[in-house]
């Protein structure tokens, strides 16, 4: 007697093919294709990657599976048709034909391609919110839903995270949701954002499964402390580079004089340098920006920084074809335009 084959007595998840066929476009590595060929998990999760908010967002997801015991698998991905506009989706409650789709994004683009007038399929559940990063509507999701399945045996509200790791957690992603929105308001928020940067190359779950144990252990505090360590030595690297700023001509003195000097070799350090000349040059009487100039693959490049609401740098980078914004502006410039500035 011929034993049937285990493919057909466990069929895989329906999910598998929908992505097939889309040629598994947008996965950063070929073991997460790998990973979704041999994939029966009845869940499946997808997240931005790299992106602080997809992963925090996977972690939750993957929290919830685990309080309800149910096999999940997470993918990063970066442009899968047709979810490549999402910051998360989770793929859930699979049926032969029919599955569960749920999408949770905060980025404006994942708006634009949604048409209000075009009725929602059942099975698709939109979480999309500008106004609150995918890690936090994530984690109020992920948390409703735990306590809806388990309302009807437990009473009390059940957490993802629990004790004191929860308000360690929910720090961490309010923070990474003050970047992601660009609010920049949180205290120490720069210096955060520079601690949690090296993380950046870790958020591939396929090439490094144990990322979301890394993430439950990242401590805001330590993060911030590690980022303003960084800024300290960038600082005082920037300083001994200084030597002796010279006097530009803005736009030939239409936009007014200010400190400048060249960087060479050292463009890293540009926005610590520009800010530095910009006090210099505000208490040498000049307008309160810095300009770091440098070559950069044959280009010459003009940084501008300013400490200064009322001096917008970008006024004179747009005008010369580059962009930016009011205290922090960039534009490359021709050799004989920037010998005028300087003569």
């Amino acid at each position: 007697m011929t034993m049937p084959r285990l493919s057909r007595l466990f069929p895989p998840p329906p999910w598998r093919q929908t992505l097939r066929c889309c040629g598994g476009r947008g996965f950063r590595s070929k073991a997460a294709l790998d990973a979704l060929a041999k994939a029966s998990a009845e869940s499946l999760v997808l997240y931005n990657y790299p992106s602080f908010a997809g992963a925090f967002g996977s972690l939750f997801a993957r929290l919830y599976h685990s309080h309800l015991c149910r096999p999940l698998l997470i993918l990063p991905f970066s442009s899968v048709h047709p979810f490549r506009t999402f910051g998360i989706v989770s793929i859930t409650d699979f049926k032969i034909h029919c599955f569960r789709v749920v999408v949770i994004d905060h980025h404006k683009s994942a708006l634009l391609k949604v048409d209000p007038g075009e009725d929602c399929p059942r099975n698709l559940h939109l979480h999309l919110d500008t106004n609150k990063s995918s890690a936090v509507a994530a984690y109020d999701y992920f948390t409703q839903q735990l306590n809806t399945e388990n309302s009807a045996e437990q009473q009390e509200k059940m957490c993802l995270i629990n004790g004191e790791d929860a308000a360690r957690i929910l720090m961490l992603i309010k923070y990474i949701e003050d970047a992601n929105l660009r609010k920049w308001e949180l205290p120490d928020i720069r210096a955060f954002n520079i601690g949690i940067r090296p993380m950046f190359a870790k958020l591939n779950c396929v090439t490094n499964p144990y990322i979301f144990d890394q993430l439950l252990k990242l401590n805001p505090a330590d993060l911030i402390a590690k980022g303003s360590s960084i800024i300290k030595s960038r600082q005082d690297a920037a300083k001994k580079l200084l030597g002796k700023p010279f006097k530009i001509r803005l736009g030939k003195g239409f936009y007014g004089n200010c400190l400048g000097i060249r960087a060479d070799g050292n463009s890293n350090l540009a926005d610590e340098i520009g800010k530095e000349l910009s006090i210099r040059s505000a208490a040498a009487g000049l307008r309160p920006i810095g300009a770091v100039v440098y070559m950069q693959r044959g280009i010459l490049k003009m940084c501008l920084r300013s400490t200064d609401s009322k001096a917008d740098t970008s006024e004179i980078a747009k005008a010369y074809g580059g962009g930016g914004n009011s205290f922090s502006s960039s534009f490359t410039i021709k050799m004989d335009e920037y010998n005028k500035w300087v003569s």
